[in-house]
Formats: C-alpha cells, sequence, structure tokens
C-alpha cells in the first residue's frame, strides 16, 4: 500500500510545485491591477456611478489580494481552496467595480476574462468551469440589477456572447494547462532519464580496461579516465596539452591525422608500454576521441586463445598417440631381451629413447589440461623439497648426488597444490640440472618469507645464464635451444604456478647462471 502512494505523494508534490509559479505571476496582476484601481481609478472615470462603492470595492481588492498572498494562507487553505477564494474574490470585486463604473461599457468584463484565463492556468479539474459559470451569473446579474434600477443597460445577447466567452477562455487555458503540466512531467522524466544514463555512462568509462580520452583543438586535453593516466604513466590535466604530458601520442595523432588512419601502436612516453591508439571523431564538435589499449595484454589474449585451441588439439593427439607408443616402447624391450648383433642394438636403444621422448612429450601436453584441477594446501617447503631431491636423484642416477641443494628454511610455508608444485620443480630443476657446470651444489633451491605472507622459491644455477635477446621468449610453448627438449618445461610450469595464483618469472643473477622465482602465497 505504501508503495502505491509514494508515487501519488511524488506526483502531487511535483504538481504542486508547477503550479506555484503560476500563482506567483498571478498574484502579482491580482496586485497591480487592484493597486491600479485605487490610485488611477477616478481619474480614469472609473466608479462613476457609485464613487464611494467603487473606492471601498478597490480598498477591499488591494486587502484581498494582500491577505490571500502571503505562503501561510497557501499552508492553512491548501492550493486548491486558495485559488478558488482568490478567482471568487476577483470576480465578485470586479463586477462591483463594473456596477459602479457604469456596467458593459466600462470594459471590465475583459479584466474578468484576464481572471478566468489566470484561473484556467492555476486551477485544478474541472473547478474552472464553475469559475466561468459564477463569472457569467455575476455578470447577468449586475446587467439585471441595472434593468431593474432604470440605469442604462446593454443588450443581453451582447453579454451572453461575453459569458460564451468566458467558459471557452477558461477551457482553453485549463486545457493549455493540462498540455503544459504534462510536456513539464515528461521533460522532467527524460531529465531524470538523461541523468541516469550520464551517471552510468561515467561509472562504465571510469571502469573500462581502455584508456579513453578526449582531446580538443589544439591538442587539448578535455576529459580522461584513470585507466588512460595508467597506461600513459603520466599524470593528466583537464585544460593541459598533449604536448606537455604525452609528446609521443601527440604526434601519432598529428601523423594519424595527416594520414587519414584510425589505429596504429606506439609506446607510452612514462610508462613505456606498448599502446595500440584508435581515434575516432566525437560527434559533431572538432573533438577527437582517442581509445588505449595495452597492446602487450591484446597480444597475450590471442596467444591464450592460440594455445587453447592448440591445447584441445594436441591433447586429442596425445590420446591417440600413447597407445600405439605404448606398443612400440613394449616391442623394443622384448627385442632387446633377444640375443642380437651390436648394430642391432643400437637400433633398439634408438626406438627405445625415442619412444620416451614421445611419451615425454604426450605427459607434458597432457599437464596443460590439468592446469584448473588446482586443489591447494599449505606445504612445508623444506620437507617437499627433500622429498623431492632424493625422487629426483633416484630418477637422473648417481651422477646427480651432491649437484642439486636445498637452502630452504624449515619455516617456510608455500600453499599450492602438491602435484603441481612438484611438477614446476621437476622442470626447473631439471632445467637447471642441463645447464649447470655439474659440480658440486651446481643448483641450489633457496626459499624465504615476506612479511605481507608472500612466499619467493629460487631455483638458481651456476651455468652460462640465460642470453638477453631470449629472455622474452623462454616462456612461450614448444620455444627450446636443447635438442631433445620438448620446449613446453617452462610454459607448463608458469601455467601451473598461475593456476595457483602464483607467479613464475626469470629473475636477475647477480653471480651469473640462470635464477627462476616462484613466488606465491604462505596461506590459501
Amino acid at each position: 500500500m505504501k508503495a502505491d502512494l509514494a508515487p501519488s505523494l511524488e506526483l502531487q508534490i511535483a504538481d504542486g510545485l508547477a503550479r506555484a509559479e503560476p500563482l506567483r505571476y498571478l498574484n502579482l496582476f491580482r496586485l497591480i491591477l487592484a493597486g491600479f484601481f485605487l490610485v488611477a481609478g477616478r481619474p480614469l472615470q472609473l466608479g462613476g456611478d457609485s464613487p464611494t462603492l467603487f473606492i471601498a470595492a478597490a480598498i477591499a481588492y488591494v486587502a484581498a489580494v494582500l491577505i490571500l498572498g502571503f505562503r501561510d494562507a497557501e499552508r492553512l487553505l491548501g492550493t486548491p481552496r486558495l485559488v478558488t477564494l482568490q478567482v471568487l474574490v476577483d470576480i465578485t470585486l470586479l463586477t462591483v467595480i463594473m456596477w459602479a463604473s457604469g456596467g458593459y461599457r466600462s470594459g471590465i468584463p475583459i479584466l474578468i476574462l484576464v481572471a478566468l484565463a489566470g484561473a484556467g492556468l492555476v486551477g485544478q479539474g474541472r473547478m474552472v468551469l464553475f469559475y466561468a459559470a459564477y463569472a457569467t451569473v455575476a455578470v447577468l446579474l449586475e446587467n439585471a440589477f441595472r434593468l431593474l434600477s432604470g440605469r442604462e443597460t446593454v443588450d443581453f445577447f451582447t453579454v451572453g456572447i461575453t459569458c460564451i466567452g468566458f467558459f471557452a477562455i477558461a477551457q482553453v487555458a485549463r486545457l493549455l494547462a493540462q498540455r503544459a503540466l504534462a510536456n513539464e512531467d515528461l521533460a522532467r522524466q527524460r531529465g531524470a532519464d538523461l541523468a541516469n544514463q550520464l551517471r552510468l555512462n561515467r561509472q562504465i568509462i571510469q571502469d573500462m580496461q581502455d584508456g579513453v580520452l578526449v582531446v580538443g583543438e589544439g591538442a587539448v586535453v578535455r576529459q580522461f579516465n584513470p585507466q588512460a593516466v595508467a597506461l600513459l604513466g603520466t599524470p593528466l590535466r583537464e585544460g593541459m596539452t598533449l604536448q606537455a604530458c604525452a609528446p609521443s601520442l601527440e604526434r601519432e595523432l598529428r601523423r594519424q591525422a595527416e594520414q587519414s588512419e584510425s589505429a596504429h601502436s606506439l609506446r607510452a612516453d612514462g610508462s613505456g608500454k606498448m599502446l595500440l591508439v584508435r581515434v575516432l571523431p566525437a560527434g559533431e564538435a572538432n573533438d577527437t576521441l582517442v581509445y588505449l589499449e595495452d597492446f602487450d595484454h591484446i597480444h597475450r589474449q590471442i596467444q591464450q586463445v592460440k594455445l587453447a585451441a592448440l591445447g584441445r588439439l594436441t591433447a586429442s593427439i596425445a590420446h591417440e598417440i600413447r597407445n600405439p607408443l605404448a606398443s612400440v616402447y613394449q616391442a623394443a624391450e622384448l627385442l632387446r631381451e633377444e640375443k642380437r648383433s651390436e648394430m642391432q642394438g643400437r637400433l633398439i636403444r634408438i626406438i627405445g629413447n625415442n619412444a620416451q621422448r614421445i611419451d615425454r612429450l604426450v605427459s607434458d601436453v597432457l599437464a596443460l589440461g590439468r592446469r584448473d584441477e588446482a586443489l591447494p594446501e599449505v606445504l612445508p617447503l623444506a620437507g617437499f623439497v627433500d622429498e623431492f631431491l632424493e625422487e629426483f636423484q633416484v630418477a637422473e642416477g648417481a651422477g646427480a648426488e651432491g649437484v642439486v641443494v636445498s637452502r630452504v628454511p624449515a619455516e617456510v610455508a608455500l600453499s599450492m597444490d602438491r602435484a603441481h608444485l612438484r611438477q614446476i620443480l621437476w622442470n626447473l630443476v631439471g632445467n637447471a640440472r642441463r645447464h649447470c657446470s655439474g659440480g658440486l651444489q651446481a643448483v641450489i633451491i633457496s626459499a624465504r618469507a615476506h612479511d605481507e605472507g608472500r612466499v619467493e622459491m629460487d631455483v638458481s644455477d651456476d651455468g652460462p645464464g640465460v642470453p638477453e635477446a631470449l629472455r622474452s621468449q623462454i616462456f612461450e610453448p614448444f620455444f627450446t635451444t636443447h635438442s631433445k627438449g620438448t620446449g613446453l618445461g617452462l610454459y607448463i610450469a608458469r601455467e601451473l604456478a598461475e593456476a595457483n595464483g602464483a607467479v613464475l618469472e626469470l629473475a636477475p643473477s647477480g653471480a651469473g647462471g640462470a635464477c627462476f622465482r616462484l613466488i606465491g602465497r604462505a596461506r590459501p
């Protein structure tokens, strides 16, 4: 019930506010008219038939306008009652003034028409017809009294035409007021809708991942969103020029305008990011709309789509390869057990080695399918790494003993899926084992905890390190510098790290060699 009453109450308030302004102007007209009668009525030959009655009516008119014009009167009586009382006072006193001023020929009926028109603008519903009827009765009675008292009268047909005009003026004013109120309500509603749409658009622009700038003539910044500041890496202010804050963007806009291009890439001066710049005209104004997109982010998205499709394809192929591969591997083992010549034994070893290599490749591809199956748990790193090294040394043989060592403090823990962490360590340590010098403590696993709950684990070696030209490619799939490598080890390690909310990166190594750093959380 309250929900139904609320819109009605709001409409009443809005309607009252819409009628308040015309009512003030109508009161001002009444005050001027009453003052005119009081000050200039007699010099203009008004009230000739009854000067005393005219002066009394003029004074009463001024007093009524002043009394009914106060806000307290509207508060006490309400707007509908106040309007009705004012119109009745107007018609009554104007009729009295018309009687004292010679009747219909005094021109007072014209003023009654004006009063009825004002009543139609501020009145409500069919009350305006009552006002017209009251004015008609008053004018007809005034003319009838003049006839009965032997005074000069006007033909009743002429008076009747004027009375018809009363109804016409009142009804037309009422219809015009209704149309004006309807248009005002529509404009108010559309204004509210437009304001809501502007707020929504502003919020969308503020939260966009792309940077947005509006640039005016002379490359002056008019508007921008926070992402534009982040992508450009320089503070922006409305009114400043691009030449002062982003000269490379200003040159790019000028070049695109000269060559009629709509999109191009550039490197931001402040952030150093590679950005894709799209330029569009901003409507009919001379402003230019500039969209800034992180080119590296776009490249990563494209790469992820390609890799997802490639992953689905290779996973399907891997399942189909593994079955015949097992048969090949088993046949090679059976041939190895038979007594064969040296050449045949060598060929059997080649078959077995390549079968194992294909099996590793299939295992790596299938590991990508388990990326989203992370079940993180808090792992004490010292004990976990020790168990891992025992398993790794057994797999690598006696030659790996003492090459890989652990320097992980006992109190450090890492939140990660156990199988994923084992796969990451196996790829990192295996890669470091291949590139290290092979001496004692050539590969070191270390870890440290930070106060903010962050844990860093490093796998470093004393090898030649990663050349600067290859540092940006080592995490790409199928990129390898090893003749027997699959090129998926580091890529899979990084994907598994991200699946656990961690980051795997190539850290700078001051002592030479390579250092891969896994950054994760101590708690889930």
